[in-house]
């Protein structure tokens, strides 16, 4: 006997993790440098370089137990401490550590936050194109799922959509911002314009319609472009927040999720958002990384690599005649298929072994998904790769 919804997500496997797998095996037959694997978000650059020197300085000079002993269910309050600070530094915000709950990386914070909002008939919404993994984590939860339509070319919100689509069970709008897939960053101009929507919303049915905001990009922007930061915009805002990427920590799961004590319920809610943790057994995150995050969560990465890889690609494809989306910030960019079926044209890609994720599992169809934090020497020798490809899908 086994539970059918989860065989279900473990039999359907991710299409993501399949090409980087067959970008494995392919590696293994022509050589690694000649596999073209954009695939997958798997931080290219190094951590900064104080993040081991302190991992070697907590082990070094802390106790053993005090290394790998409990810290507190959500989270050590040295860690919460350091990271109100530096938001407060950052944001001209007056955060405490009591609205922070160190978890183990934004997903099981997301599962935990849409586990507190689950009340009967509650509903998610999703902006396309979206991460793959918010359906099952919401469909899970105890929540319905639903998707507003994408904003091509521009990808930011289709208002007139989302507010056709709020009704009395939303209970909120997942917003990811730097976003995965598209590269695009939400304008000031986009967040209020849906902050003051959801404010009407909210007093039209009587209860609060929350932003999560999912943010491990947030760090990940280019060319003086900033990601607003929502809750000094919007009061019912949750923040799940990872340094995956900021500090290229992806396998050590990592974060926080805040709740601004001014929001409805706020108390409440970073109650139910620590039960919902508790009931899953993600409390008490990884007690070295607490360590580690508390003396370095000041610290931001040196994107020159990435912008040099995201500037060379983003010329090659115009160049070679695609349509991308802007991308200003995160590690994606988002190409418009020159075939109607990006699947399609996936496959025809794999051929070359360039190797591209179809838009359709982000609910943008006609679409394709590059993670370019590969080396910049495979962009600039997979740009011709791409310009035959365009010419065989026309023909």
């Amino acid at each position: 006997m086994y539970n059918p919804n989860a065989y279900a997500l473990g039999a359907n496997r991710s299409c993501i993790r399949d090409l980087f797998e067959y970008g494995q095996s392919r590696a293994a037959i022509v050589g690694p440098e000649n596999v073209f694997d954009y695939s997958l978000g798997n931080p290219s650059i190094p951590s900064p370089k104080e993040v081991n020197e302190t991992i070697r300085a907590i082990l070094e000079d802390t106790g053993s137990l005090q290394i790998h002993g409990y810290t507190s269910a959500v989270g050590d309050m040295n860690t919460r401490k350091a990271i109100a600070a530096d938001l407060n530094a950052r944001f001209g915000c007056d955060i405490t550590p009591g609205e922070l709950f160190i978890g183990c990386g934004a997903a099981p914070e997301l599962v935990a936050v849409f586990r507190a909002l689950a009340v009967p008939g509650a509903e998610i919404l999703a902006i396309a194109p979206y991460f793959p993994e918010y359906k099952p984590f919401t469909e899970e939860a105890g929540c319905a799922f639903k998707v507003v339509p994408p904003d091509a070319p521009s990808f930011q919100i289709r208002m007139d959509a989302l507010e056709a689509m709020v009704n009395e069970n939303t209970a909120g709008i997942i917003i990811n911002s730097p976003n995965n897939p598209a590269g695009t960053v939400y304008t000031e101009e986009t967040v209020r314009t849906l902050a003051a929507l959801l404010e009407k919303k909210s007093a039209e049915y009587g209860h609060p319609i929350y932003i999560i905001s999912d943010e491990p990009y947030r760090e990940l922007v280019y060319g003086g472009v900033t990601a607003p930061f929502i809750p000094g915009i919007y009061r019912n805002t949750i923040v799940c927040y990872s340094y995956s990427k900021s500090l290229s920590l992806p396998g050590e799961r990592i974060g926080y999720v805040y709740v601004p004590r001014q929001a409805d319920d706020g108390e409440a809610l970073y109650a139910a958002v620590a039960g919902a943790s508790r009931a899953a057994g993600h409390v008490c995150a990884p007690s070295l990384l607490q360590k580690v995050i508390a003396r370095c969560t000041h610290l931001r990465p040196d994107l020159d690599a990435y912008d040099r890889n995201r500037r060379t690609l983003w010329n090659g494809l115009v160049e070679a005649g695609y349509e991308v989306a802007k991308p200003d910030g995160a590690f994606y960019l988002f190409v418009k298929s020159p075939l109607a079926d990006a699947q399609a044209f996936s496959e025809l890609a794999k051929k070359k072994d360039v190797l591209l994720v179809p838009g359709d599992g982000f609910g943008c169809p006609g679409w394709f998904r590059l993670c370019y934090c590969v080396s910049y020497d495979k962009i600039v020798r997979s740009l011709p790769l791409f310009a035959e490809l365009m010419k065989e899908a026309q023909g």
